[in-house]
């Protein structure tokens, strides 16, 4: 015989006692539950004539699987612990079987004790503790899609990468929406946090400064939430990164010196301390904090054995040795250390012109041609020539450091305005920052 359970009672009152009439409830169920928890894997849930036929009989060992019980309970709004139980059809069959039974327990079992639970109560509790809307196949797919973002951005940019980077990001805050157990919940902390990390890095590049730093500040909070120091490292660079370029290079040191206080051999904060302070601290004038702050970030690159070449400017990956020599041209050019910027970029040159960034070939040039008009005896022709070069290599994709930088060379050769190369490079200057994106920077800067 069959047990009754109070899953067929419910059904056998809403004649819902056929796969097929049953299967069109809960598929409705299942949709409308998957619009509420904004989970749209349970949409696609359906109920097979066999399981089914389990679950009216209640011949089965173990509950159903977590997402199948969770539109049960929605169904039925019962949890599937008392589904699953025992029914009685009335009062006095169960006082019958309560009579029967308390005269059998006394001659054969122990006093029943008052903390007694019933064990499919546990198990339940226990799936429910346990169970998640996302699995590993979803984790691998956010942190693969930010992987993919962080390697093509310098090929193709924020405004192309820039939606795929919010999905991720809203997807991710979807999920956490939900429930997860402590090892997921944590991933999905830390996929959030570089999402975020990456949309506050794209804001800085078109000019969004303070929507800039309020995705760092969300980075910064999620990652820390879990002791990521990683990825709140990274998004404290970021905002420093975001501070420079808005002219606050006070704050922009501040920020990366107290993240560089709090993990100072850390693989971070060779970023902390090549684009973060050195940089900022070259605008305030301080040549002697420049030079420790770039010796030590070298010190730390030789400690981590950080790779030689250009890495990706938005990869979370420490700095490459390259990259920091690169910041550290910039920090030299506000000094007007212009001999000691020709150096440094002969010694990257190689690496430079070999690497896949237009962004950065364009930006070393700009350090170049700002240090030859810089010179006791300036070189015109060449500093105007590879600010040309500059603004070609940025085509159609304009950043606002390339903006900033051939915007202040354009200024630095005001003297020679009546130059020939001078009147080319602000020719063009002037029609490549006609473009919409640059003149949003323009209205930013402004």
């Amino acid at each position: 015989m069959p047990r009754t359970t109070l899953l067929r009672q419910m059904l056998q009152q809403r004649h819902l006692t056929t796969h097929e009439a049953f299967a069109a409830q809960y598929e409705r169920a299942a949709a409308r539950l998957a619009e509420l928890d904004r989970d749209p894997r349970l949409a696609s849930l359906q109920v097979s004539p066999r399981q089914f036929d389990r679950w009216y009989s209640g011949e089965l060992l173990t509950l159903p699987r977590p997402d199948a019980c969770r539109v049960l309970e929605h169904m039925l709004g019962r949890p599937v612990s008392q589904l699953f139980s025992t029914a009685y059809d009335d009062d006095s069959a169960h006082d019958r079987d309560e009579e029967s039974s308390t005269a059998q327990q006394a001659t054969s079992a122990p006093p029943p004790r008052e903390d007694d639970e019933n064990p499919l109560d546990i198990v339940t509790r226990t799936r429910q503790l346990t169970a998640s809307n996302a699995d590993d196949a979803t984790l691998a797919f956010l942190d693969s899609s930010l992987e993919g973002i962080a390697s093509r951005y310098e090929q193709d940019g924020p405004y192309v990468l820039r939606p795929q980077a919010r999905h991720v990001r809203q997807l991710a805050h979807t999920l956490l929406d939900g429930r997860q157990p402590p090892r997921t919940r944590r991933e999905l902390f830390r996929l959030a946090a570089r999402a975020s990390g990456l949309l506050g890095y794209m804001a800085v590049n078109t000019g969004d400064f303070a929507l800039s730093e309020a995705y760092c500040t969300e980075a910064r909070e999620l990652s820390r939430e879990i002791g990521d120091l990683d990825t709140d490292l990274w998004a404290c660079g970021t905002l420093s990164f975001s501070l420079y370029y808005a002219g606050r290079y006070d704050e922009a040191d501040a920020c990366a010196a107290a993240a560089v206080e709090r993990a100072p051999r850390h693989a971070q904060s060779i970023r902390l301390l090549a684009n973060g302070r050195a940089r900022a601290l070259g605008k305030t004038g301080d040549r002697r904090a420049v030079e420790q702050a770039i010796g030590q970030a070298l010190r730390l690159s030789d400690l981590h054995e950080v790779p030689v070449g250009l890495t990706s400017c938005i990869s979370f990956e420490p700095y490459g040795r390259a990259r920091t020599l690169a910041n550290a041209v910039t920090s030299h050019v506000a000094l007007r250390n212009t001999a000691q910027v020709l150096r440094d970029a002969e010694h990257i040159d190689d690496l430079v012109e070999h690497s896949t960034s237009s962004w950065s070939r364009s930006l070393v040039r700009l350090d170049v041609a700002t240090a030859l008009l810089q010179q006791r005896t300036p070189d015109i022709d060449h500093a105007m020539a590879l600010g040309r070069e500059a603004l070609r290599l940025c085509g159609d994709t304009p950043i606002s450091s390339v903006y900033q930088r051939s915007r202040d060379l354009h200024e630095q050769a005001g003297p020679w305005r009546d130059h020939p190369a001078v009147r080319d490079y602000g020719d063009e200057f002037r029609t490549w920052s006609s473009q919409p994106a640059a003149l949003a920077m323009a209205s930013s800067a402004s």
